[in-house]
């Protein structure tokens, strides 16, 4: 049965590591639903944090896979109860909205807050799950919407302080390697 997954990859920063990772989904069938990556606390270490509609014995292949690349450190699925997630939505509407009372309500009911207003139009951001963001995509459209985007999905796991430990002690011997050959 499809359901909505993260997957975690934990790699080093190299050229071309994002396309070897989407290929193996591709050549799987699996569609990506949301990509975002970044350096993580540890120097040179970076993690995609990946959504996707799959079933779980397809995507644990697709991860088996993906840690046979030289570049990656660990790769894991996680259900959305093993992790603490949030998107972030960005709204611009038009400014002449602002003279109805009830849009400041309806931004400050929804946790919301305005970024910038110009002559024309304002911007609001709000962090939350996909549906809260769409749910506000809908209250705001009656306003005068002109432009929306949506973030991937940012997560943390939960139970990673192992792995990140084990990350920093490599770090840390990559660092002091270093130190002896440039001695």
């Amino acid at each position: 049965m499809q359901k909505e997954y993260t997957v975690t990859v934990y790699t080093e920063d190299r050229i071309g590591i994002t396309n070897r990772i989407t290929v193996i989904f591709t050549r799987r069938g699996i569609n990506i639903t949301s990509l975002t990556t970044a350096e993580t606390e540890i120097p040179g270490v970076y993690k995609f944090i990946i959504t996707v509609l799959s079933d779980r014995e397809k995507l644990d292949k697709v991860v088996g896979q993906i840690e046979k690349l030289i570049e990656i450190h660990r790769a894991f699925v996680h259900e959305d109860d093993e992790v603490v997630y949030q998107e972030l939505a960005l709204y611009k509407i038009s400014t002449t909205s602002l003279q109805n009372g009830n849009i400041e309500q309806l931004i400050r009911d929804n946790n919301a807050r305005i970024l910038t207003i110009t002559a024309d139009y304002f911007v609001i951001e709000k962090t939350g799950h996909q549906q809260e963001l769409i749910d506000m995509l809908k209250k705001l459209e009656p306003y005068g919407l002109i432009e929306y985007s949506k973030s991937g999905r940012v997560a943390i796991v939960k139970w990673s302080r192992r792995f990140h430990d084990h990350l920093k002690a490599l770090a840390s011997k990559e660092a002091d390697n270093f130190k002896a050959v440039s001695h």
